[in-house]
C-alpha cells in the first residue's frame, strides 16, 4: 500500500526518461540502508545501478552522512562570486592532486552535464582568447553520451542516443567512430587534419561509453585518441562523469591508457551519491589563456549553488572513504563476481554480447526484444535493475558484498533467459 502522500504527488510528477502516458507507476521509496532500497509496501530492493551510478559507498555511510550534517550546522550554502570556502577549496586541492595528469584550477557546478557544458564553454573560448575565433566546433563518437543539456547533447552521438529529437536544434558537430584499429586511427588522425582548422576539441568517455549502451574500448584506442589530439594542437577533454571513482577498474580511466587530458569533467560518484555536484578541471594552459586585463575574456559562468558546501563536504568525505577504505581492491572482486555470473547469458539465444569492465557488468540483447519491459521482473526478484536501449546491466555500490551481487548476476540470467525464449 502506498503512503498518503503517493497518489496526487505522483500526478504532480514528470518523471524522467519515460512516456509518461505509458510508463508503469514509479515505486514509492522511503528509505535507502547500505545497498538496498527500502519501499512503501515493505519490499527491499537490492540496487544494481547504485543510484545511476553514483552511491558508491552505498546508502547511508555514517561517514558522509557526519560530515554533511556538520556541515550543514555551519553554512549550508553561500555564494561563490567573490566568496570562497574551506570545503571547495579543500575538495579543489584534493582533487587536482589526484586527477590524471597535471590540471591547475577546478572550476565547481551542480551536475556532470553542467561540468561538460563548462568544459565546452572553456575549451571554446581558450581559441577565442588566443584570437582563433572560428575554432567552434568539436569531435566526439558514435555511441557517446554527455549530458542532457543543449552543449553536452550537441556532442552525443545525434543518430542513436536519447536525443535525437534534437538534431536540428543543437549545434553541428563531427561524429566519428572510436579508432579501434590501426587502420581507424589513420583515418581519425585524416580527419582532423582536414577539419583541424574549425575544431576546438576533441571529447570522448574514457573506456566506457556509459548512457549511449555501455561500449566498451581498450586502453590502445583511448591512447590513440588523446595521442592523435594533442599532436595537433587541439584540446582533449576527458569526461570521466560515469568512469572516475574506480567504476571502470582505475581510479580513473585515462590513468589505464597513460594519457593527460587538457580539461577533465568529474561528476555521479564525486560526492558518493549524497548531493549533486559537477567538477570541470583544466590545465594550467586553458586557463591561463582566461588571463588578461579585458574583462571579456573570463569564463562568464557562475551557478548559483556552484561549489554548495553541503556538496563539497559529501565529495572531501567520499575521497576520505577512497583514500581509508579498499575501493580499488573491492572492484576487482566486482570485475570477478560479475565476469562469473553474467558469462552463462552468452550462449542464449537473443543476447548479443556480454562484457565486464572493472563495476560494470552489460548483458547486450537483440534490438527486437523490448529490453525496458523487463524492469518490472527485475523488481519482481527483489533487485532494482533499470535496462534501457538494448542492455541489461550492473553497476552497484563498491562496497557491495559478493553475496548481494551473485542475486544480481542470478537475477540477470533468470530474467534474460525468459526475456530470450
Amino acid at each position: 500500500m502506498n503512503p498518503a502522500w503517493y497518489d496526487e504527488g505522483v500526478r504532480a510528477i514528470w518523471s524522467p526518461y519515460c512516456q509518461m502516458k505509458t510508463a508503469p507507476a514509479p515505486l514509492a521509496a522511503v528509505a535507502t540502508r547500505g545497498t538496498r532500497i527500502i519501499l512503501a509496501d515493505g519490499r527491499e530492493l537490492i540496487d544494481g545501478v547504485a543510484s545511476w551510478w553514483s552511491a558508491c559507498h552505498g546508502y547511508n555511510h555514517p561517514h558522509l552522512l557526519e560530515q554533511v550534517g556538520r556541515q550543514l550546522a555551519i553554512m549550508p550554502h553561500v555564494m561563490f562570486g567573490g566568496l570562497v570556502h574551506e570545503q571547495a577549496c579543500t575538495l579543489a586541492r584534493r582533487l587536482l592532486a589526484i586527477a590524471p595528469g597535471k590540471l591547475a584550477r577546478v572550476f565547481f557546478s551542480y551536475s556532470g552535464s553542467p561540468a561538460v557544458e563548462v568544459a565546452l564553454k572553456m575549451a571554446v573560448q581558450y581559441w577565442k582568447n588566443r584570437g582563433h575565433a572560428g575554432r567552434d566546433r568539436f569531435v566526439c563518437f558514435t555511441d557517446g553520451y554527455h549530458g542532457d543539456t543543449l552543449g553536452a547533447m550537441s556532442v552525443s552521438d545525434p543518430d542513436h542516443s536519447m536525443h535525437r529529437a534534437f538534431r536540428d536544434v543543437v549545434p553541428r558537430q563531427h561524429v566519428v567512430d572510436i579508432p579501434r584499429t590501426c587502420e581507424a586511427r589513420q583515418r581519425f588522425a585524416s580527419f582532423l587534419d582536414a577539419h583541424g582548422d574549425a575544431l576546438a576539441g576533441v571529447i570522448v568517455e574514457p573506456l566506457v561509453q556509459g548512457a549511449g549502451g555501455m561500449r566498451f574500448h581498450d586502453a590502445e584506442a583511448l591512447a590513440a585518441i588523446a595521442e592523435l589530439t594533442r599532436a595537433r594542437g587541439l584540446l582533449f577533454i576527458a569526461d570521466e562523469i560515469a568512469t572516475g571513482f574506480h567504476r571502470a577498474g582505475p581510479r580513473f580511466a585515462c590513468d589505464e591508457a597513460g594519457v593527460a587530458p587538457d580539461i577533465l569533467c568529474l561528476g555521479k560518484a564525486l560526492t558518493g551519491g549524497v548531493l549533486g555536484l559537477g567538477a570541470t578541471l583544466a590545465s594550467e594552459q586553458v586557463f591561463d589563456a582566461f588571463l588578461s586585463d579585458d574583462a571579456g575574456a573570463a569564463l562568464m559562468h557562475g551557478p548559483t549553488f556552484m561549489a554548495n558546501p553541503l556538496a563539497c563536504a559529501a565529495a572531501n568525505a567520499s575521497l576520505d572513504l577512497f583514500e581509508r577504505e579498499p575501493r580499488a581492491r573491492q572492484v576487482a572482486g566486482i570485475e570477478q563476481t560479475l565476469r562469473a555470473g553474467l558469462e552463462p547469458c552468452r550462449g542464449l539465444p537473443g543476447v548479443v554480447d556480454v562484457r565486464v569492465r572493472g563495476a560494470i557488468g552489460v548483458v547486450q540483447l537483440d534490438p527486437r526484444i523490448h529490453v525496458p519491459a523487463l524492469r518490472p521482473r527485475f523488481v519482481a526478484e527483489g533487485a532494482w535493475i533499470r535496462p534501457f536501449g538494448d542492455i541489461v546491466y550492473l553497476a552497484p555500490a563498491l562496497v557491495i558484498e559478493p553475496s548481494d551481487l551473485e542475486f544480481l548476476t542470478a537475477a540477470v540470467r533468470r530474467v534474460v533467459a525468459l526475456a530470450v525464449k
